[in-house]
């Protein structure tokens, strides 16, 4: 293991971890640290506050929806800052079809009971170690429209960015 001593002066700052590289960059001085540093720290923390916005809307503002679009934002931020290759590894469409039926699911699952459809209840339950858990059966509805968001922010990530690829790709073939 080399420490940043260890390594030229040239050589220092270039990342180490795949998933915040550049890409395919046309230069190594395009790239921007700051905005890979801040990506780095900021990444998880969006994602986490993504899954509070999912878990409180029923309470107060946030839901499914709110909290896609919050993490749509920071895959849109880690794809600017890291590129294509790295921003998700699961492909877009399967997350939206996962949260469409997820979503579809929850919506026709009262009809079983002979409730209206989107029809909601309280759930209660005991879990060791935490305690006791309520919320509604709607948070299943929201865990859909969450997991759509997102794979549409990712599908247009993919399709908006495919443009940008294609172009890096021609300007390194003209530059061998």
């Amino acid at each position: 293991m080399t420490t940043p001593d260890d390594r030229p002066f040239e050589e220092w700052d270039r990342p180490r971890q795949r998933w915040l590289l550049s890409g395919d960059c046309r230069g190594l001085r395009q790239r921007t640290l700051l905005l890979e540093m801040v990506t780095r720290a900021l990444f998880q923390t969006v994602l986490v506050f993504s899954l509070y916005l999912l878990l409180v809307g029923h309470y107060g503002p946030g839901g499914g929806f709110a909290a896609g679009l919050v993490a749509g934002l920071a895959f849109v931020l880690r794809y600017i800052a890291g590129g294509s290759d790295d921003a998700v590894r699961m492909r877009p469409p399967v997350l939206i079809g996962l949260g469409l039926a997820v979503a579809l699911l929850t919506a026709l699952a009262p009809m079983v009971v002979g409730a209206p459809v989107l029809a909601t209840t309280k759930l209660a339950v005991d879990v060791p170690l935490i305690g006791h858990l309520e919320t509604q059966t709607s948070l299943f509805l929201d865990v859909g429209v969450y997991l759509l968001i997102i794979g549409v922010v990712l599908d247009l990530l993919r399709s908006l960015g495919a443009g940008i690829e294609r172009d890096l790709q021609a300007a390194e073939e003209q530059s061998r």
